[in-house]
């Protein structure tokens, strides 16, 4: 599944962005929560999930890259998010964290940067439903895609085989024409694209092409 990034996006015309898009086939909203303090960028709270929520039937999948991800959780339950994404390095206890969010009734997922190992994670495999790999420091859209992040997709793939974990593993950075086929041929399920899309002039083209190079 190719999920589009509005950091990418225009936002003086957010909601026909998100209704193209939508229209080409994505089923899931990439959205990229910045609190200027876990990442160097100020970006989207939880006022702007809500006013997104009654315009689109797409999955909205909050990617928390903030401090204190706990008391954030429940403003973006309540904006309407479905899938709530914390970072490991900024989570103070993440396994309560996980049942926090899931006693909303919402998915629960986990992100690491590139320089965090990604057996860290072991403990909470059979807990999560989703495994954000970060292929770019987090922070700004329009990185080039860290060929690292390739081992830890292949490491987390291994384990779903090996153990039958059912999380989905995504990968967020530099996911373009030239990547999202290494990464998913590493184990990906969930690819962020932000400027790959948004950046495009035909966003259903840019999907498409995504698509077809994925397979």
């Amino acid at each position: 599944m190719i999920a589009p990034s509005i950091l990418s996006a225009d936002f003086n015309c957010l909601g026909s962005e998100i209704a193209e898009v939508e229209k080409a086939g994505a089923k899931i909203l990439h959205i990229d929560v910045m609190d200027g303090h876990f990442v160097p960028n100020l970006t989207i709270g939880p006022l702007i999930v809500e006013s997104i929520r009654p315009k689109t039937k797409m999955i909205l999948d909050c990617h928390l890259m903030v401090n204190e991800p706990e008391k954030m959780v429940p403003w973006f339950v309540a904006a309407g998010a479905d899938w709530i994404t914390f970072h490991d390095e900024s989570a103070a206890h993440a396994e309560n964290l996980v049942n926090l969010i899931h006693s909303h009734g919402k998915k629960a997922g986990i992100s690491i940067k590139p320089n965090t190992p990604v057996e860290t994670l072991e403990p909470l495999l059979s807990k999560i439903d989703l495994v954000l790999v970060m292929s770019v420091e987090p922070g700004f859209g329009g990185q080039k895609f860290m060929p690292s992040s390739l081992q830890k997709i292949r490491w987390l793939s291994k384990q779903k085989k090996e153990k039958g974990y059912t999380f989905l593993i995504s990968i967020d950075g530099g996911i373009n024409l030239s990547t999202i086929g290494d990464a998913r041929l590493a184990g990906g399920d969930v690819f962020v694209a932000g400027s790959a899309v948004f950046g495009a002039t035909d966003r259903a083209v840019a999907l498409q092409q995504l698509e077809q190079v994925k397979k």
